[in-house]
């Protein structure tokens, strides 16, 4: 808890929707959430809101759109997102910040080069390759803390059986019919294993994913989904629409971790005899290991403390330097100007999508399109955004 000496903090976060069960939102949620528990005053800001915002506000953690609603300055920007990061920035003149690159791929996740943008964080080696190596963001500038899990939420289960006889799915991007998951749902079938999906594209989302885990013996995920899998002690094999990857074993999870679970571990085809070759590495006693190695070093409650760490760093640093305002209305100036282009092919798209949705069959087939995808998805977006004019 905070004391005399270190006083709580209040923490404005930022992201680009805080709507549905995706890993920044998610990520958000969890960190908003533990800085209240621990005494501080988050508050997030978002420009589209749903049943996340709803989530955190029963939380009692404040959620807005619209940044003057915050009446109370905040001693720290924490930003996801290059717009939102840097609408947070404006909003709040000699407030320093640090921000969080999550993804390898899109430009909402490009980093905003700004003076009081103190420190940049990458949830991977694969994020900081990207902020370092096409962004030029220096080297000394920036950090790794890697994704972790909360402990007390994902408990480890009961041991799990010498051979595997269920299995999920857990992606968000991963719907029946998808060939990625048609050589999983083969490859289990020639090894008798019953198979289930969930996330969002399924519809089966898991509010709870918690309570549902503990029930499979073996779980195909990447990222945060196959870290939590992994801590509560189910199998796991690397997988999702972009490609597969291994079996999470005690020889390669701190490797793993390292990436995030994520693209660069999805190297293979997923097909059905990559598939079937992983699951044959299924060892119970290995993922019971895997589970102690990676709830004794992916605590929650040990990123929040870097994460505090970090912002008291900041705003120390922003204490102990004069403004630069000229530098700031440059930095600004430079990210809307290399974000304009983007914007300008986003509505020659978007025009394209609403004189098609205006024929009956072009609308029909979209509509039947988007209901295949996940509610995050950008075409969902596209044509839930149409479907509002």
């Amino acid at each position: 808890m905070p004391t005399a000496s270190d006083p709580p903090l209040r923490v404005l976060l930022t992201n680009r929707v805080l709507a549905h069960r995706t890993g920044t939102e998610l990520y958000i949620r969890d960190t908003a959430v533990a800085l209240l528990r621990r005494g501080h005053l988050p508050v997030v800001y978002s420009p589209l809101l749903g049943a996340l915002a709803a989530e955190l506000r029963r939380e009692t953690v404040p959620v807005v759109d619209d940044l003057p609603l915050v009446a109370e300055r905040p001693d720290i920007i924490h930003g996801h997102h290059g717009l939102e990061t840097l609408t947070a920035l404006l909003a709040f003149p000699g407030v320093p910040a640090v921000t969080v690159c999550h993804s390898w791929v899109g430009w909402q996740d490009e980093p905003v080069r700004f003076p009081r943008i103190h420190r940049y964080l990458a949830v991977d080696d694969t994020c900081r390759h990207r902020l370092v190596s096409e962004h030029g963001i220096p080297p000394e500038r920036v950090d790794v803390l890697l994704n972790a899990v909360d402990l007390a939420r994902f408990r480890p289960r009961q041991a799990l059986p010498a051979r595997p006889a269920r299995a999920l799915v857990f992606s968000n991007s991963s719907g029946e019919g998808a060939p990625h998951v048609k050589a999983i749902r083969d490859a289990c079938g020639r090894a008798g294993i019953s198979l289930d999906l969930a996330g969002s594209k399924s519809g089966a989302t898991l509010d709870c994913p918690e309570e549902t885990l503990a029930s499979y013996d073996l779980v195909f995920a990447k990222a945060r989904a196959a870290l939590e899998a992994a801590a509560i002690g189910t199998a796991v094999v690397l997988s999702d629409v972009g490609g597969s990857g291994p079996m999470i074993t005690t020889s390669n999870v701190d490797a793993l971790r390292r990436l995030n679970f994520g693209m660069r571990a999805l190297r293979d085809a997923p097909s059905v005899e990559t598939i079937a070759r992983e699951i044959a590495r299924y060892d119970a006693d290995d993922a019971a290991a895997v589970s102690r190695q990676v709830r004794a070093v992916a605590a929650q409650d040990v990123l929040v403390d870097q994460l505090i760490a970090m912002y008291r760093d900041a705003i120390a640093a922003a204490q102990a330097a004069a403004p630069d305002l000229e530098s700031e209305e440059r930095a600004a100036a430079a990210y809307l100007r290399h974000l304009s282009p983007k914007l300008h092919e986003r509505d020659l798209l978007r025009n394209a999508f609403r004189h098609l949705h205006r024929l009956p069959l072009a609308g029909a087939w979209m509509r039947r399109r988007a209901r295949r995808e996940s509610p995050t998805h950008w075409f969902q977006e596209l044509l839930r955004s149409i479907e509002r004019e």
